[in-house]
């Protein structure tokens, strides 16, 4: 599938790169395949990585009514070298998780492909986002095939480096987003400011502020980028007094 993809890339040389959000099936002997098949209903949101030749070093949150138990499940793992509890709030933990079975990086090192976090792991899926050449794209199904992982391709698109990001901050999308997904821009109004800050959490102040932030930032990046500002007498627009 990889290779198809790059072809198609290749012929499109104005294209720089192709971003690809793909599902990862886990080795069952890694602990996070076990632990999350035994807590379907927890995500592990892992933070950062660090890579070595024997060992991986991971930041994990998970979010569970009751993380001790879970907790324990990882710690009782035998590919566990070291884990250590940096925080814990409520039902929120912030682990460093240091384990002697990298086995699912692998495939990204020896395909050359940078790994990007954040990403989440539910039920034994991981669900990652990539930004690389076609060509390395392709390397990278090639290799997960040859360790025998199962993988999907849930979405390709072009990535034009000439073009910044929306500058928007991670909390301004999600608050964007989830007002987007909830109906509060459908027409007519699916819900309210009140709705998006309850399924949030936050007051319906903070949610104002965080909204009206995203939005205002959004507007002025898609007029930037996509609105071509004529002169009204170039357009035969006249000031009519």
């Amino acid at each position: 599938m990889f290779e198809v993809l790059a072809t198609v890339f290749d012929r499109h040389l104005s294209i720089p790169m192709p971003r690809a959000k793909l599902t990862v099936h886990l080795p069952e002997p890694l602990w996070i395949y076990e632990v999350s098949t035994a807590y379907p209903d927890t995500t592990f949101r892992v933070t950062s990585v660090l890579p070595g030749s024997d060992v991986a070093i991971g930041i994990i949150e998970l979010t569970a009514p009751n993380p001790v138990p879970i907790l324990a499940a990882i710690d009782d793992r035998s590919d566990i070298r070291d884990l250590e509890l940096l925080w814990k709030h409520d039902e929120t933990a912030l682990l460093q998780v240091e384990t002697a079975n990298a086995a699912l990086l692998v495939p990204m090192q020896q395909a050359g492909v940078p790994m990007e976090t954040p990403f989440t792991v539910d039920d034994g899926v991981v669900t990652w986002e990539l930004t690389t050449s076609a060509d390395r794209l392709s390397t990278l199904g090639d290799t997960f095939d040859e360790h025998g992982i199962e993988y999907h391709i849930e979405s390709v698109h072009a990535v034009d480096a000439r073009r910044e990001e929306t500058p928007v901050t991670d909390r301004q999308l999600e608050v964007f987003l989830t007002a987007l997904d909830a109906g509060y821009y459908d027409v007519p109004r699916e819900a309210t400011l009140t709705d998006v800050a309850s399924t949030l959490g936050v007051t319906k102040s903070t949610c104002s502020d965080v909204l009206h932030r995203a939005e205002s930032t959004i507007a002025h990046w898609f007029a930037d980028e996509h609105v071509t500002t004529t002169d009204p007498a170039d357009s035969g627009l006249q000031h009519v007094g």
